[in-house]
């Protein structure tokens, strides 16, 4: 699986624990389904990173947001993040938090900005005429990083097992009162989705 694909000299989950841990954050959950004895088998209850670890296992892929409705129904009313196992990041954990609680919303998601080139000259046109021609624009979008912070509130209502990914689950609550906040990364981040990507994760600097 993914997540225990080595990044520098530890698999990539695992750096991600260790980064949560430098900012305090003790608990975590673990959403599994594919190959998921390779991933306990290798974390177990966490001890040995010095945190807590428990499972929720899928029987069937319930999508990125489908997990939430298997989380324990004791656990603390505090907002919590979650995060995709395949990400590379150096982000401020804190910062993010602080920013959540400051707008009041009900999820925040991070966006990373991401720029496309059009390796083309663009024509703007009026019918038959051109108006501008622009050679080889830069479009500049938000993409969404993977990265969330939500209240209890935003999924305790889900159905337990049900399949939802986060997309759908965010668009639901855009139009409530506080709707869904935003949190800019600047910081590194890198999504492990290709092997190009994991080739270069392997080639930064910082990677030990």
């Amino acid at each position: 699986p993914k997540p225990l694909l080595k990044v520098g000299s530890k698999p990539i989950l695992e750096s991600i624990i260790s980064r949560f841990k430098e900012f305090g954050f003790n608990n975590f959950f673990i959403s599994l389904h594919y190959k998921a004895d390779m991933i306990q088998d290798y974390f177990k209850n966490g001890e040995k990173l010095g945190v807590s670890i428990e499972y929720i296992l899928e029987e069937e892929p319930l999508g990125t947001a489908g997990a939430l409705s298997l989380l324990p129904k004791e656990i603390p009313n505090l907002p919590i993040i979650l995060m995709n196992g395949d990400l590379i990041t150096e982000l401020d954990f804190l910062s993010l938090l602080n920013s959540h609680d400051q707008s009041r919303s009900e999820a925040t998601v991070c966006v990373a900005e991401y720029d496309f080139q059009v390796p083309y000259g663009v024509l703007e046109v009026d019918g038959t005429k051109v108006k501008e021609i622009i050679e080889k624009p830069t479009h500049r979008f938000f993409v969404n990083a993977g990265i969330y912070v939500i209240n209890k509130i935003l999924f305790s209502d889900l159905e337990p097992g049900q399949y939802i990914d986060m997309p759908d689950l965010l668009s639901s609550k855009i139009n409530h009162k506080n709707g869904v906040n935003t949190f800019p990364i600047y910081e590194e981040w890198l999504d492990i989705g290709r092997i190009s990507d994991f080739n270069k994760a392997n080639t930064q600097k910082h990677v030990k």
